[in-house]
This record gives C-alpha cells, structure tokens and sequence, in this order.
C-alpha cells in the first residue's frame, strides 16, 4: 500500500538508503561520491553510528513507498555519545579505516582522522546545549517542508528526554544550510578555531 511521504521511525532496514542519502549530500550539500571513493566512510561518521547507537533519535522522511529519503539523526547527550562512540562504534569500523599514519594525504584521510577523533565533539561552549544533529534530505526531496518535520520530530523525542538545549555544525559555507537553520529558529554560537564549520544552537522546546 502507497502512503503519503513523511517521517517515521528509523527502522534497520533503512541503513542502506541512509548511507546513500548521506554520501549524495556530503560534499557542502552536494554528492560526495567524487571526492570518497569508499562510499561507507562517510555514513561510517555521520550516519550509521547514530542509528547503531542511539536509534530511538533516528527518524526518516519516507517517500511512501516504504523508501527513505530523508534523515534526522542524533544524540541526547553529545559526551555519553562520544564514549560510545569510542567504545562501541569504532570497534566495528577500525579495521576497514585505519587511523592515518602522519598528516592527512587526501580527503579521505582527513575524514578518517575526524573519525578517530570523536572527543573533537565535545566543547565547553555547548555545555548547555548537550544533544546534537545530523540531517539530510535528497535534492529532490529539500525546499519541500520536510526538513521541518523531520526537525520537529526530532526535537520533540530530545525534549521528552527532558533535554533543554541541541546544537549542531554546518559547514560555513553551505549558506542555503545556514538560511534553513535560521528559519528554524537556530543561533549562532562562538567557539575556539572553529575552522570550517559554524556551530548554532536553539531550545528543543521552541514551536517551528
């Protein structure tokens, strides 16, 4: 039976559909697939270990056909996240993604390195806004309403949890990114040598 498109639950038979929809989206919103020949290594770090992890916070836009095309991904609490991730997660990976011997070489190198690094997560400065996100929609799928709710969703299971407070990281440069967080209500937040990316934060209990 044909549903209409909207979000649901992560189930595990999403997985294959959330790595592709994470490497079609990973090049500053664009696809990735020229820049990591291994298309499992960036779901490796910003995808599959939220699923595996903490699946309770996972949610997809569904095309209504059973298809995800869409995802909202994360973590109530970024630092037990981080132990986790070191913990339980790069046990699964570590052998497929060595960590890199010296200074990065190519683009995969350097997302190999972030991958051995998760304590790269946490930061004073977010002490108070402790969940963070993740969040994709296929091309065809953005400008649609469903990256709202998918965030409202999101932000409703965080704030159950009795979690007050949710940051996220985009890159600086993704501006069509950043115009859509400020829609939603998302601040900016400094932090020491930020580099490429801009930290925001908002409430998880503000209505969209």
């Amino acid at each position: 039976m044909t549903l209409l498109p909207g979000p649901r639950a992560y189930h595990p038979g999403d997985r294959a559909a959330l790595a592709d929809i994470c490497v079609r989206t990973a090049d500053n919103g664009g696809d990735s697939r020229h820049l990591y020949p291994d298309h499992e290594l960036m779901p490796s770090i910003f995808a599959a270990p939220y699923a595996h992890l903490e699946p309770e916070l996972a949610f997809v836009i569904d095309d209504g056909t059973g298809r995800a095309v869409g995802y909202i991904l994360g973590t109530a609490d970024t630092p037990r996240f981080v132990t986790e991730f070191r913990e339980r997660w790069l046990p699964l990976v570590e052998d497929r993604y060595p960590k890199p011997d010296g200074a990065p070489q190519s683009p995969s190198d350097e997302m190999i390195a972030l991958l051995h690094d998760p304590e790269r997560m946490v930061l004073p400065e977010l002490e108070d806004h402790p969940a963070h996100l993740h969040i994709d929609l296929l091309p065809d799928w953005q400008r649609r309403g469903y990256g709202r709710e998918l965030m409202r969703t999101f932000l409703a299971a965080v704030h159950a949890k009795g979690v007050e407070g949710v940051h996220l990281s985009m890159l600086t440069a993704n501006t069509s990114a950043g115009a859509f967080y400020d829609r939603l209500g998302f601040t900016g937040i400094a932090v020491p040598d930020p580099g490429p990316v801009t930290y925001l934060v908002r409430s998880t209990a503000a209505d969209l």
